[in-house]
This record gives structure tokens, C-alpha cells and sequence, in this order.
């Protein structure tokens, strides 16, 4: 499946890991403790609000925020992402960038199509040129 990153239709998501997963709509309804929930409307949102797509994340078992954070990687200005932030208890510091399958392919693609060089997205994209050079060894590109 390619996902596009960059255009994310959350609704559109659940409703096709519900018909992968053969997810019952009594048992979402249940889940959700609401036996008025339209599927339907659901399966039409754009985007959903947090504490909802953390009850979608727990039923489907499937993270939907790294959706989002696959979009951040992948499309979002890297100073902002990479800037130095106080550390603070009250803020979670991450201190290693998680990239799926799927980043790692879409990141190959690029490079084995000409789209983008190895130095282009070494400087865009924030990979060291190590990484980069292992996953092009791995998924023989």
C-alpha cells in the first residue's frame, strides 16, 4: 500500500483497517459506549480530535498518530523539528526520529527515480548519510 504522508484523511484510514481487521460496527459502538455513533460520518472526517483518535488507536491497535509524524518528517521544515528545546518534566523530549517501512521506501523511491539526490535529502529530510546508505544497501537501490 502507498499511503500518501502528505494528504491525510484519517476517516478514510479507519474505515479501511475496520474492513482489513473485519472490525464489527456493534463492537465499535460498544467501544465507544455509543450505539448512535454513525460509522458512516466517521468514516467521512478529514480529521478527528485527539482524545477520539487515541480510542481509534486502542480498538484498530494500530497507532494512528505516527501517521502524523510521518508527516512531520517527511513534509514539515526540519529547523522547527530539530531545534534544541529546554528539557523541562513537563514536556516529552524524543530523542531519536522513528521511520516506518513505509518513510524508508517513499525516501528510496526518491532517490532510485531521480527525483531528489542523496545530498538533497541527506540536507531536507535531517538522515545521516550512514542511515541513508544502509537502507539503499537493504532494499537493494
Amino acid at each position: 500500500m502507498n499511503f500518501n504522508f502528505k494528504e491525510i484523511h484519517i476517516g478514510q484510514l479507519i474505515y479501511n483497517i475496520v474492513n482489513y481487521k473485519n472490525i464489527e460496527e456493534s463492537r465499535i459502538k460498544n467501544f465507544f459506549n455509543n450505539q448512535d455513533l454513525d460509522l458512516n460520518e466517521v468514516y467521512k472526517l478529514k480529521d478527528v480530535n485527539t482524545e477520539d483518535l487515541l480510542k481509534w488507536s486502542k480498538l484498530l491497535r494500530y497507532d494512528l498518530f505516527r501517521i502524523y509524524s510521518q508527516h512531520l518528517m517527511l513534509y514539515a521544515n526540519i529547523e522547527s523539528l530539530t531545534e534544541k528545546v529546554v528539557v523541562n518534566d513537563q514536556i516529552p523530549i524524543f530523542k531519536k526520529s522513528i521511520y516506518t517501512k513505509e518513510v524508508i521506501l517513499f525516501i528510496c523511491e526518491l532517490i532510485n527515480n531521480k527525483q531528489k539526490t542523496l545530498e538533497q535529502v541527506i540536507k531536507e529530510y535531517n538522515i545521516p548519510k550512514t542511515t541513508l546508505y544502509r537502507w539503499l544497501k537493504k532494499y537493494n537501490l
